[in-house]
């Protein structure tokens, strides 16, 4: 594993390196598509919850485990595929999980009862956590060492574009179809990201392979580990919450489904904009865009149940969410660089899988909660979980988490663009 003191001068310096060329960046594009192909049928669900619970007979509750279930198997998956991987050629891998989410997606499609559904939920999450984990730390392979940032850019932007667009994508082509077309639709995207994978992704051989030591040795440490606990109860707040609000736009707020529908394409699209829009701050300004961002999620689970009455007051709420979540991945990617700059692909190992464990967490115990008690006193369990990662943050020294130390940057960019 690359350190900061034995970085190559040509991964700092690419200096006079040639431009990648056109086949590379298709290659690049290939796994972007496959990566907003898994983050949608993820969180596909979300918007689809009530049609899918009434069809299967279940309760909004129990449908919640489309959420649950692969969030587990994703947690355990994302470390554990990189260890059982070892130097496994990482074309081949990429291709066997685009295809198991393609199953994934065609046994969900046409699922006739609740527990066929949650096979192909658990198929997802067994191809989800190693996916997500290859497709950043690979990045800089599949272009020239200069290009490698750029590259990884591009990937995430796949994941960001799914994370804020793909539940409205789902709930809009049900709106006029069902939500099976919207599962078949986005196995139709899978399918097109497998073909691309095969065509552009290129032989890409592993001379290093991770060890269970390496995650064990990252989590010892006191900064990584509160990073962590901090990620996971920021996406708890969030998923505890939104994998029930279609439920609670229809039902508390009363909004038709059509409404909702647009509400939630205004979601994903002010959440893009987030996106970019504190990607140009970030790095100057980490530790208080972070803030800025996890408090505005806490008003706004806090505030709706209040104002759920008030359709304007609805309205203006879910936007400033999607603001929120929109810019939150990207914090906090930016964050655990900081944490493991000399650790990145078991801090990306890590990342990836307390993210599915707060997903897993948050949509079990919001479940429980919306069956239990209502919608709206688990919006206000949301609004606790982001107080409490507020708290995290605020305990990190101010000389700790300020710019990105132009190190670790090179040290994160090195890894991926000298193998996984």
């Amino acid at each position: 594993m690359l350190r900061e003191d034995n970085l190559p001068a040509s991964a700092v310096a690419p200096g006079d390196a040639p431009s990648s060329s056109l086949r590379s960046w298709l290659a690049v594009v290939a796994v972007a598509i496959g990566a907003f192909a898994f983050v949608t049928t993820e969180f596909l669900p979300v918007g689809l919850l009530p049609r899918i619970a009434a069809d299967l007979g279940v309760s909004a509750g129990t449908a919640g485990l489309m959420v649950t279930v692969p969030g587990v198997i994703a947690a355990i998956s994302a470390p554990g595929l990189m260890l059982v991987a070892g130097r496994m050629d990482r074309r081949l891998v990429f291709l066997l999980l685009t295809a198991l989410l393609l199953a994934s997606n065609l046994i969900s499609a046409f699922a006739p009862n609740f527990g066929l559904m949650l096979v192909g939920r658990a198929l997802l999450g067994a191809a989800l956590g190693g996916f997500w984990t290859l497709a950043t730390a690979a990045s800089g392979r599949l272009v020239q060492p200069k290009d490698s940032a750029r590259a990884m850019a591009t990937i995430l932007t796949g994941v960001t574009c799914a994370t804020v667009i793909g539940v409205p994508l789902g709930t809009f082509i049900a709106s006029f179809a069902s939500w099976r077309a919207s599962f078949m639709a986005t196995g139709g995207l899978v399918a097109a990201a497998l073909i691309a994978q095969f065509l552009f992704v290129p032989s890409l051989p592993s001379s290093v392979a991770l060890r269970l030591n390496d995650l064990v040795s990252l989590l010892r440490r006191p900064y990584p580990r509160r990073s962590m606990l901090m990620v996971g109860l920021v996406f708890g707040a969030h998923f505890s919450s939104y994998t029930y609000i279609t439920p609670f736009l229809l039902r508390n707020a009363n909004l038709s489904m059509a409404t909702v529908t647009w509400l939630l394409l205004g979601f994903g699209i002010i959440g893009f904009f987030s996106n970019f829009a504190v990607s140009s701050t970030v790095t100057r300004s980490l530790k208080i865009s972070l803030g800025a961002m996890i408090s505005l999620l806490m008003f706004a689970l806090i505030l709706l149940p209040m104002l759920q009455h008030s359709s304007i007051g609805v309205v203006a709420l879910v936007l400033a969410w999607g603001v929120s979540f929109g810019a939150l991945p990207l914090c906090f990617s930016i964050w655990i660089q900081q944490a493991t700059p000399d650790s990145p692909e078991a801090g990306s190992a890590l990342f990836v899988s307390i993210i599915q464990v707060a997903i897993a967490v948050g949509s079990l115990v919001g479940g429980i909660v919306v069956d239990q008690v209502g919608i709206s006193t688990d919006f206000l369990f949301g609004s606790g979980l982001a107080l409490l990662g507020l708290a995290a943050l605020v305990s990190f020294s101010r000389s700790g988490a300020g710019k990105l130390a132009p190190k670790a940057v090179a040290c994160a960019e090195c890894s991926a663009a000298c193998g996984d």
